[in-house]
């Protein structure tokens, strides 16, 4: 019986897969994030407001920035493990859902940032006391733990369907370094709360910097990771 290549139901998921619905709408979501990035920004009438927007593209840099990583993390993930069942379809809806909610605060912190470190923006009026301050970084945090939180689960979900998806030692492997990977995120993002939450160290930033913290912590799991998986592809190859 010849299969139909464009029945999901006939296609190896392991493999590389045409972009399905599912990825066409999350696509579309994420550029409208973009575009919400943006649309608060008037076309301005004189020089002088011309030269004071500009201004605002230093935070929407780095919130464009950010949302793409965001991006890559989704196509990813699809990439890997481009499955559609029920689970997986409720935890991108909710991840597009977490997205969207995310796109202006992350805007506002990120123009907040930019107006402190590079006077881009008048901080004082954007925040009118330190408990705004902390209510924002709450709230960034919030969302950036809620966000990568669907990482980690969307990953895990994987794991915990390895027979049923016939996943390979590879494979697995890989499932399970990406659940690290991205709980490090979540761990991270929580321990900004708890900072947040305790004021510690709130008049220098902390709660923000240990946001720094990804690079390192991500990078060591990264080349243990690596390792690891050099030694199991090292037991599968057929002997020289």
């Amino acid at each position: 019986m010849t299969k139909d290549p464009n029945d999901p139901s006939t296609t190896d998921w392991r493999r590389p897969s045409p972009s399905t619905r599912l990825e066409a709408l999350s696509d579309a979501v994420f550029a409208f994030s973009a575009t919400l990035l943006v649309v608060s920004l008037e076309v301005p009438k004189t020089f002088d407001e011309l030269v004071g927007n500009l201004g605002g593209f230093v935070g929407f840099g780095f919130s464009f920035a950010i949302l793409i990583m965001i991006w890559a993390a989704h196509h990813g993930f699809f990439r890997r493990f481009p499955v559609q069942d029920l689970s997986t379809t409720a935890l991108n809806a909710l991840l597009l859902f977490l997205v969207l909610f995310y796109v202006y605060p992350l805007k506002f912190l990120t123009s907040v940032v930019a107006g402190f470190y590079l006077g881009t923006e008048d901080v004082r009026g954007m925040l009118s006391s330190s408990e705004q301050m902390s209510d924002l970084l709450l709230l960034y945090s919030s969302g950036f733990v809620a966000v990568y939180l669907c990482f980690v689960m969307l990953y895990f979900s994987v794991v915990k369907k390895r027979e049923a998806l016939e996943l390979s030692d590879l494979e697995l492997f890989d499932a399970r370094a990406m659940v690290r990977h991205y709980g490090i995120y979540v761990g991270v993002g929580v321990l900004s709360i708890a900072l947040t939450l305790g004021q510690v160290g709130m008049a220098f930033g902390f709660p923000g910097w240990v946001y720094a913290l990804l690079g390192p912590l991500c990078g060591v799991n990264g080349v243990r990771s690596a390792r690891r998986r050099d030694a199991l592809v090292a037991t599968q190859s057929p002997a020289g």
